[in-house]
């Protein structure tokens, strides 16, 4: 059991016109992020092109996380990206949002993040253990 799901998304074969829409695909994101139930709190997108390839990135930031996307507009691809906590489920968000926008050929990953443990009496302990395997250390003071 996890506290949140998150989706790595891949999108190819996208129409040029849409990795060029920045202003539709957020739009499309916040109301399918709605649709499933999540609660929007903010957006921002920006287009790319006078220095670098055309496309977009645009974000959606929920209460429940957030959803992104990043246009190669010349490669017809879309990188997305899904993350929600709580009762919302990114894959719901992904199909309302494929019901308003052609995303072409898409391949899903889903990651579980933040697994919920039902023995709570060691977390600390094996946090700590876990943290200098990989490197990541901790002081108090």
């Amino acid at each position: 059991m996890y506290k949140g799901t998150h989706l790595l998304i891949d999108c190819r074969n996208v129409a040029r016109e849409v990795c060029l829409d920045d202003k539709l695909v957020l739009n499309a994101m916040a109301r399918a992020a709605e649709r499933a139930g999540a609660t929007v709190v903010s957006q921002v997108r920006y287009k790319f092109g006078s220095d670098s390839p055309p496309g977009f990135a645009a974000v959606v930031m929920l209460d429940e996380s957030h959803c992104s996307a990043h246009s190669y507009a010349d490669l017809g691809l879309i990188a997305m990206d899904m993350f929600t906590c709580g009762s919302t489920n990114p894959r719901d968000v992904l199909f309302y949002l494929r019901e308003e926008v052609d995303l072409g050929d898409v391949e899903v990953r889903e990651f579980g993040r933040f697994g919920v443990h039902h023995d709570m009496d060691d977390i600390p302990e094996r946090q700590s253990r876990e943290r200098e395997q990989i490197g990541v250390l901790t002081q108090t003071a």
